[in-house]
């Protein structure tokens, strides 16, 4: 059974904060990490992120990954896809091995009542741009025509547009859901989880009010904050627009403490999960819970 938290109230909060939580020692574990660091939403990944081979999910390990959620009363679990997997590429045979990856992905997250992967949709390489976007379009489509029979979906994530990244623009992601939304049976399985750090480092700004303002209202034109389903809530080591993906603890990097203010409390954002992926290490390196307890607690707060 989880063990009750020490970090700060969870049970009857209106708003959904929480981190992603290694799986070591059996995916239930995440589920006690959450507890112990004052979550009451949590994102894991469901297999080895690094391999391609994954074992089948045990029924019974499943089943007990979903009673340990029940009981720490997580309002909200999504897992976070391999990194491995891209649906763009240009390489057929990687790209096939991608989309396939996907649907065990998203079979794995269905078992797990788990109602969201996040993924990134992918890289351009030496593809033209638009070629790509096209490319991890249909693929994350087959994906989710492989697997109609599911309940689970996919969120697709903004990126800071590293090296050949796509999705560093609003305008990428909404041209990617334009060309999925083409079958209306897989609209309801595809939505968007916007990063923090990626739009920041991407160009766009989160301060001061105005300028978030101006964001939201980009993002509401071109995707449409109706299919915004969890940010992913991490500061930036980087400055804005400089396109490098490395994330700080809240308040500790480029963004700043008086933007998430903004982001937290923002009228348009009150609904939407916030889940942390900053830094956990302590001063010797190994992962410290006292990391996202302080981070959390400072959302909550600037939250009121």
């Amino acid at each position: 059974m989880p063990r009750v938290s020490t970090a700060s109230p969870r049970a009857g909060s209106a708003r959904l904060f929480g981190a992603h939580h290694s799986i070591a020692g059996g995916l239930p574990k995440a589920v006690d990490r959450a507890v112990e660091t004052g979550c009451n939403c949590l994102q894991v990944f469901t297999r080895n992120i690094n391999q391609w081979a994954v074992k089948p999910l045990d029924p019974e390990v499943a089943a007990a990954f979903r009673q340990a959620v029940a009981e720490a009363d997580l309002k909200l679990v999504v897992a976070h896809n391999s990194y491995l997997i891209n649906p763009a590429s240009a390489d057929d045979s990687l790209r096939e091995k991608s989309i396939a990856g996907l649907v065990i992905e998203l079979e794995r997250a269905d078992l797990l009542g788990i109602p969201w992967v996040v993924i990134h949709p992918g890289a351009a390489g030496e593809q033209d741009r638009a070629v790509a976007v096209r490319r991890a379009a249909d693929g994350i489509a087959d994906a989710l025509r492989r697997t109609k029979t599911l309940r689970s979906g996919i969120l697709i994530e903004t990126t800071a547009g590293q090296g050949s990244c796509l999705g560093d623009t609003f305008e990428e992601i909404a041209a990617m859901l334009k060309r999925i939304d083409r079958a209306k049976t897989l609209r309801g399985r595809v939505a968007v989880c916007l990063d923090t750090c990626h739009v920041f480092a991407a160009g766009y700004p989160l301060s001061p009010k105005a300028a978030l303002d101006d964001t939201l209202r980009q993002f509401d034109a071109t995707i449409g904050l109706s299919r915004l389903k969890v940010i992913h809530a991490n500061d930036s080591k980087r400055e804005q627009g400089s396109h490098v993906d490395r994330h700080e603890a809240i308040g500790g990097g480029k963004i700043g403490r008086a933007a998430f203010k903004l982001l937290v409390s923002h009228p348009k954002l009150k609904t939407v999960p916030f889940i942390l992926e900053t830094p956990k290490e302590g001063a010797d390196g190994k992962p410290d819970p006292a990391n996202d307890i302080r981070n959390l607690r400072l959302l909550r707060r600037l939250a009121t």
